[in-house]
């Protein structure tokens, strides 16, 4: 038998559909969303479904995001809750001894091209040991290419990205990062040693103190932030009068589709 061409194994099919791959990659997907944003877990459901995965796929759990009375020292209640709801996701991938995990928001959408791209990029995930993958930097990521023509670098530990739309830990990780979360949690808000901030930010501050574990990104990204009704902020007027919040959701649905990547 000839053996595959580099080109060739790149091209060979995959037994796995492209979002089975991932989760192969990555541990089970762990997608936070407020239950009452059914808006938003529909959406999702879509954009799962472009890379051949549900709501309702065994390793794909939808974990309930935390809405907490006020913003505390947080710069708002939606960052509050954000924090907390990925602590208590991370809390429980401890718990439970997972060795891997990926989170993922409810207004993220996956880029057209990662259905394509899915099953070599969780090769290259599955060949080489990390500790934090981002699924998505917004386009920000520099470092060294793991591999000459692959979607994946490594970043240092300094590099700052605000975007925690979809990232994945490994066990490793996660022992680090429950107690160091915590401890921001019991902090006051600007304290030199990490208070409360925004999730993306405490992740950031998270690998600079770790240099020791291994981060990576995806280069090109996964796929990008959904224009929806915030969850961090407060509604605009637009949002809370009515009539109008009708119409600001369909001009969102459509500027979605004409800025899809």
């Amino acid at each position: 038998m000839t053996p595959l061409t580099g080109l060739q194994r790149l091209e060979a099919p995959s037994p796995l559909p492209p979002g089975g791959a991932l989760l192969a990659a990555c541990g089970e997907m762990m997608v936070i969303n407020l239950p009452e944003r059914r808006d938003r877990r529909a959406e999702f459901e879509r954009q799962l479904r472009t890379i051949g995965l549900s709501l309702g796929h065994p390793q794909v759990r939808l974990c309930a995001a935390i809405r907490p009375p006020d913003a505390g020292d947080f710069p708002s209640i939606g960052a509050h809750g954000c924090f907390m709801s990925h602590l208590s996701v991370l809390r429980q991938a401890r718990d439970d001894g997972k060795a891997r995990i990926m989170i993922c928001e409810d207004d993220l959408n996956f880029s057209r091209s990662l259905s394509r791209r899915a099953s070599l990029l969780a090769t290259e995930l599955s060949e080489q040991p990390w500790d934090i993958f981002y699924g998505f930097t917004n386009g920000g990521v520099r470092g060294t290419q793991l591999r000459p023509g692959g979607q994946l670098v490594r970043l240092a530990p300094d590099q700052r990205f605000e975007c925690s739309h979809i990232m994945a830990f490994s066990g490793r990780a996660i022992a680090r990062l429950v107690p160091y979360l915590e401890a921001m949690l019991a902090r006051r808000g600007g304290d030199p040693d990490g208070g409360p901030m925004h999730v993306d930010g405490a992740y950031a501050w998270f690998r600079h103190a770790h240099p020791q574990l291994t981060a990576i990104a995806a280069h090109p990204d996964m796929g990008y932030q959904r224009a929806s009704l915030t969850n961090v902020s407060h509604p605009g007027a637009k949002d809370r009068t009515p009539g109008v919040r009708s119409v600001a959701a369909l001009a969102r649905k459509v500027k979605n589709l004409v800025t899809a990547r």
